[in-house]
């Protein structure tokens, strides 16, 4: 099948691309795409993904497609197109589509982070998308990082969309391709920049300058895309551009901002015409809320709209559902902010919008009159003194944007796609992730504070971080709470949310006490996620997060099935079913070889992942841990060394045997089977060219024991001065494991003596080794193989627990 072909099956109709789609489909990818708005470059660059991946076979084509957006808004209109377009061309069993926003659901062992070797489209915005590139994922088990890092980061096209709104994530990216160009990668991953109004001058960061300078690749609309008649139409749409009478000047008094919204609604009101759709679009949530409750009040014949990104899940989609409803957009005024300009398929016959960097205002054009369907539109652009209110912008990208806006005024105010001026402002580059910093986020490892590495300045204007919120109905205690679904989730802006916490309080899950923590406005950081008692207000269905709204919030029924991953809990090992560790490590070493097949690695890191898998739980012969299984449910033959029971749920409690009749066992909280695994591969296998490798990932292959190595707080000590980490004594044995193929596991004393800095009895320290391995072979390809264990580690779970379901159903 030929790629117009393929276009018109998966419209459905006899729709032909432009030829700048069928270009990028039978091409090599560009590094840049540079597009006017509304000529389909989601469609562009999804359906040339899918015809270069699913018909021809593409090896220089990754298997994952990451749409990385600027704004939520955006997230399930992508997904909605994307589903349509699979399910036309008959692909939606052979291609997953996932939206990454949070929430349990994104964690899942059997979704997309659970399938390497399946192709997958993943759309999210910059927030959910570039913490977790940086192993630091929002909205997720901090256990699961490395795993989302790993497939972000190799297999992957990441996808770029309406890059001048990204603020210091553009930078971010770049120098997340240079560091992907530089260091080995486990699989082919490349990046595509799409926008309207792109300079590639602004990715040129400390490390990316290099390849800037010898020329990126950019793909634009040609002679024969100019030609066509739909381009022409839609370039030469008439819109008008008019100063609006109302503008935003020195407003820090209260009563300064309700005149200038209450002059901003009487105008929008005078200039709205019947049975058309008027669009305003603000710089600011608050403004946006305030404006949409002031023209509220007056009560207008036209259906009044806000879209804006602090919103749950299900009340954005009524909304933007609303927003598709075209029999209803004969007359309606929506109220948005940035938001709407990315991407968003919405047009207007009248469009308001305040002063914005010159990139950002083409873009919001290009909300009005978008298909040319009106004979004239009208544009109205709203003055800000940008010394008093110019954020989330600067004051000089404000200035700059200005002087053009005047210039299209001088012109006479045509402001057609075709006949605006180009952008020329420079991107700002305030902080910049530098290797340095980039290479320590691989530890996962929180500060002796407890605190983790701050990386939304890498990701969000630094006057704009982030945070996950959702609502639940409770007293005083949260305790038996579960985690939250993503239909739960609402992002709220830090400072915001800093005024309902110092009212009302907040809390969030302690993953070391197992237990939700009451946290103060001044212990918030960017990326938490927030419980927040829905009797204590916050929010409303139809202006969204809103600090001083009175409550009760309306709650949503989450799972109760659902529950939060501690340092302890070991959920793995809990399947339902009893399953021997001869039994278990042999399932894994064949899931991991079956994998490794699969994705066609080479046979070093094939050795290595398929070796660490087939030891990785060598550890849990400890005595703790098989008192731990042994102590929630009798197994079958208590003699026999167990990886899996048939224990559900609950807090695993490590314990070592009593020394006397009289005594209690030693309890071990804090026991990590891996570190014990580790461990024992060491002493038995000093010579093996792999070692370090291959113990980093036996020890990783959790998440919870990885680049450092030091006692927790909580551990029990040792009565005399032996070395202890993670539940783990220097001198704990290990009984000898009888495998299934015949050998045999020999009996083990662990020791500890790299946890000390230096070399030691053991050699090189554990902190030495792991940085070695940064080095060599790197943080991408390391997170690649880690990966890979850990997932035929479920994988072998999985089937054991279906086996034993089937089993018992057969009885």
């Amino acid at each position: 099948m030929d790629f117009n072909a393929f276009f018109a099956q998966a419209y459905a109709s006899d729709t032909t691309p432009f030829p700048y789609q069928s270009k990028l489909a039978n091409e090599a990818w560009p590094d840049l795409l540079n597009i006017p708005t509304g000529l389909g470059k989601t469609a562009a660059v999804t359906l040339a993904w899918l015809f270069k991946t699913q018909e021809q076979n593409c090896p220089d084509t990754p298997r994952r497609l990451v749409w990385c957006l600027p704004m939520r808004v955006l997230v399930e209109q992508t997904e909605q197109s994307i589903r349509q377009w699979l399910a036309n061309l008959g692909y939606q069993d052979k291609v997953a589509v996932h939206i990454l926003m949070g929430g349990h659901q994104d964690t899942m062992q059997q979704s997309w982070a659970g399938q390497p070797e399946q192709a997958a489209i993943l759309i999210g915005t910059q927030d959910m998308l570039l913490s977790r590139a940086l192993m630091r994922g929002y909205g997720m088990s901090r256990y699961l990082w490395p795993v989302h890092y790993a497939l972000l980061n190799n297999d992957a096209l990441w996808v770029f969309d309406e890059v001048q709104l990204m603020g210091p994530a553009l930078a971010t990216t770049a120098q997340l391709e240079a560091f992907r160009r530089q260091y080995p990668l486990g699989r082919t991953s490349r990046s595509l920049w799409v926008s309207a109004t792109l300079d590639p001058n602004w990715l040129a960061t400390v490390d990316f300058r290099p390849y800037v300078t010898c020329g990126l690749s950019v793909q634009s609309l040609d002679n024969e895309d100019l030609a066509h008649p739909v381009v022409q139409n839609r370039s030469q749409a008439c819109k008008i551009l008019s100063q609006a009478r109302t503008s935003l000047d020195k407003i820090t008094p209260a009563k300064k901002a309700k005149a200038y919204i209450d002059a901003l609604a009487t105008e929008i009101l005078e200039e709205h015409q019947p049975d058309t759709q008027t669009l305003v679009i603000l710089n600011q949530v608050e403004r946006a809320q305030g404006l949409y409750q002031a023209l509220k009040k007056r009560k207008p014949p036209a259906e009044l709209l806000l879209l804006h990104a602090r919103f749950r899940p299900a009340e954005r989609r009524a909304i933007e559902e609303k927003l598709k409803d075209t029999k209803q957009s004969a007359d309606r005024i929506v109220i948005a902010t940035q938001a709407i300009e990315a991407g968003v398929d919405i047009s207007s016959a009248t469009l308001f919008t305040e002063l914005a960097p010159w990139s950002s205002l083409v873009q919001r054009f290009g909300r009005c009159n978008r298909y040319a369907e009106y004979p004239q539109a009208r544009l109205f652009c709203i003055d800000i003194d940008e010394e008093h209110a110019p954020l989330p912008y600067t004051e000089e990208s404000l200035q700059q944007s200005r002087s053009k806006v005047d210039k299209v005024l001088a012109d006479g105010g045509q402001a057609g796609p075709g006949q605006l001026p180009a952008t020329s402002e420079p991107q700002p580059f305030d902080l910049v992730l530098r290797r340095r910093d980039f290479l320590e986020l691989f530890n996962t490892d929180p500060d002796l504070s407890g605190q983790d590495i701050d990386v939304s300045p890498y990701i969000r204007d630094t006057g704009t971080p982030q945070c996950l919120v959702f609502w639940r109905g409770f007293d005083k205690d949260p305790k038996e709470q579960t985690p939250p679904e993503r239909d739960e989730l609402c992002p709220a802006a830090l400072s915001h949310l800093k005024q309902h916490v110092k009212k009302h309080g907040g809390w969030r899950f302690d993953h070391l006490t197992e237990h939700w923590q009451k946290v103060s406005d001044a212990q918030l950081r960017p990326g938490m996620t927030l419980l927040l008692c829905a009797g204590d207000g916050g929010y409303d269905n139809e202006t969204g997060f809103l600090p001083g709204c009175k409550g009760p919030v309306a709650t949503l029924s989450p799972d109760s099935n659902a529950q939060s991953e501690s340092y302890t809990s070991d959920r793995e090992s809990e399947i339902g079913c009893f399953v021997t560790l001869a039994a278990h490590l042999e399932d894994a070493q064949s899931h991991a070889a079956h994998l490794c097949g699969q994705l066609r690695l080479n046979a070093e890191d094939k050795d290595a992942v398929v070796t660490a898998a087939a030891r990785h739980d060598w550890g849990k012969a400890h005595e703790a841990f098989q008192n731990m299984l042994k102590a929630a449910a009798e197994p079958p033959e208590p003699d026999q060394l167990w990886a899996k029971s048939s224990r559900s749920g609950g807090r695993a409690i490590y314990r070592m045997n009593p020394t006397t009749d009289d005594q209690p066992g030693v309890p071990r909280p804090c026991f990590r089977h891996e570190l014990a695994s580790a461990l024992a591969w060491l002493e038995q296998h000093d010579a093996h060219p792999q070692r370090d490798l291959i113990a980093y990932l036996i020890a990783a292959h959790h998440g919870k024991v990885r680049m450092g190595l030091r006692a927790l707080p909580g551990e029990n000590k040792p009565g005399d001065d032996r070395l202890y980490a993670r539940g783990v004594w220097a001198g704990d044995q290990l009984p000898a494991i009888a495998t299934r193929d015949g050998s045999k596991l020999p009996a083990t004393t662990l020791r500890l003596d790299l946890m000390t800095l230096g070399e030691g009895p053991m050699g090189a320290s554990w902190t030495e080794r792991t940085a070695r391995l940064l080095d060599q072979p790197g943080p991408f390809r390391l997170a690649w193989l880690e990966a890979l264990v850990r997932i035929a580690d479920w994988r072998a779970s999985r089937e054991e627990q279906l086996s034993a379901n089937r089993t018992e159903g057969e009885h």
